[in-house]
C-alpha cells in the first residue's frame, strides 16, 4: 500500500496541475454503461486535482466475464469519461455492480476474474499490489505539495463482505415492499472488511495527514438497515466510530455512493463531528429516499457529484453537491484543523 501511494504522489506532483498543494477533489458513484453521461461534460469544467470513482462504476450484474469487458469498453468509448481521465487523476473502487452482482459478497464466485478486469480498465500496473492481496482491492493514497497532505484512503467492501441478514418474504411482502424499506436486518457478529483489512484500514486513518477521506463505497453514517449500509454490520460500524474516538480522528471526512440519490450525514463522536458526504448517481436516480436519522438538511434525487475544497489559508474544508449544469445545491463548510 504504502509503495502505491508513493507512486501516485510522485505522478501526480510531476504534472503542472500540481503547481499549487492539492485544493480539489471530486467524486461520485453509480454510472449505467448505457445511459447518457452529460454531467461529465459539468465535471470536465471544473479545475480539479482528483477524482474518485466510488463504485457501480458500470452495471455488470453477470458471471459472464466477456460480458463484464464489454461494459467496460462501452464504458470506456465514452468522450466524456476520456476527456475526464486526460484531464486529471481518476481512482476507483468497486460496489456490488462492478463487483460483479447486486448486494454480492465474498461468496461472488468471479470476483478474481472480475478484479483483474476492473483493474485493466483504470490503468493499475501489471505489478499493482491490489491484483494479488489475498482480501480484495483496497488501496491508498497521498496527494502531497509544498507540505499540504491529503490522504485519500479506499476499503473494499465486497471481497471478504460475510452474508446479509434478510426478513422473512411473507414480511418483506407485507410490511417493508410497500414502503419500499428493504429486506435487511443488522448482521450482528458479521463484517464487510475482515480482519486483515481492518488492521489495514486502522493504521491508514492513524497516518498524520492535514485531511483525511474515507471513501465509501455504501454510507457509513446513516443509521438505515433495510438496504445495504454499514448499519446493516453494526460490529463494523461500531468499529470505526470507537477508532474516531479512541485516536481523536479529527481532519477525517467520509464519502460514499450507492443510493442513487445525495445528501450530507452527520454523527458526533463523543464531541467530534464526523461528517459523510453521500453522492450517487452520475447518471442513476431513485426518488423513494430511505430514513436516515442523521441526516443534515434535505437529500437531492437528481444526478449529482460531489465537491471537496479545501481552503488551506482559512483552514476550511467546503463539501458540495453538484448537479447535471454543475451548479452547488448543498453545501457544508468544516473547520480544518491546524
Amino acid at each position: 500500500m504504502l509503495l502505491r501511494s508513493i507512486v501516485l504522489m510522485v505522478a501526480l506532483s510531476s504534472t503542472s496541475a500540481w503547481a499549487q498543494e492539492p485544493t480539489r477533489i471530486l467524486f461520485g458513484s453509480c454510472m449505467h454503461q448505457d445511459k447518457p453521461t452529460t454531467i461529465l461534460t459539468a465535471i470536465n469544467k471544473v479545475d480539479a486535482d482528483l477524482f474518485v470513482f466510488l463504485g457501480d462504476n458500470i452495471y455488470g450484474d453477470t458471471e459472464d466475464m466477456a460480458i463484464l469487458k464489454k461494459k467496460y469498453t462501452k464504458l470506456g468509448s465514452k468522450p466524456e469519461l476520456v476527456k475526464l481521465r486526460e484531464r486529471m487523476p481518476v481512482i476507483a473502487i468497486w460496489d456490488d455492480h462492478d463487483f460483479g452482482e447486486n448486494d454480492a459478497g465474498k461468496e461472488y464466485p468471479k470476483k478474481e476474474e472480475s478484479r483483474q478486469i476492473m483493474l485493466d480498465f483504470w490503468g493499475a500496473e501489471a505489478d499493482d499490489i491490489r491484483r494479488t492481496q489475498t482480501d480484495g482491492i483496497y488501496t491508498s493514497y497521498w496527494l502531497e505539495k509544498d507540505g499540504k497532505r491529503v490522504h485519500v484512503i479506499l476499503p473494499d467492501l465486497r471481497w471478504n463482505r460475510e452474508a446479509l441478514t434478510s426478513v422473512d418474504r411473507a414480511t418483506y411482502d407485507k410490511e417493508k415492499a410497500p414502503k419500499n424499506l428493504g429486506p435487511y436486518l443488522p448482521a450482528v457478529g458479521r463484517s464487510m472488511l475482515g480482519e486483515h483489512q481492518w488492521q489495514w484500514l486502522e493504521a491508514e486513518l492513524q497516518k498524520p495527514a492535514d485531511l483525511t477521506i474515507m471513501g465509501s463505497s455504501i454510507q457509513a453514517l446513516s443509521d438505515f438497515t433495510g438496504w445495504e449500509s454499514w448499519a446493516n454490520f453494526p460490529d463494523d460500524r461500531n468499529r470505526l466510530l470507537t477508532l474516531v474516538e479512541e485516536k481523536n480522528l479529527h481532519n477525517l471526512i467520509l464519502i460514499s455512493g450507492d443510493t442513487h440519490w445525495g445528501e450530507f450525514s452527520k454523527v458526533d463522536v463523543n464531541g467530534i463531528p464526523l461528517w459523510e458526504l453521500t453522492s450517487s448517481g452520475l447518471d442513476m436516480e431513485w426518488k423513494q429516499v430511505s430514513p436516515n436519522q442523521n441526516r443534515i438538511g434535505k437529500d437531492y434525487s437528481s444526478v449529482n457529484f460531489g465537491d471537496i475544497l479545501i481552503d488551506w489559508d482559512n483552514h476550511l474544508v467546503t463539501m458540495s453537491l453538484r448537479d447535471e449544469q454543475g451548479d452547488a445545491f448543498a453545501s457544508h463548510e468544516l473547520p480544518l484543523s491546524k
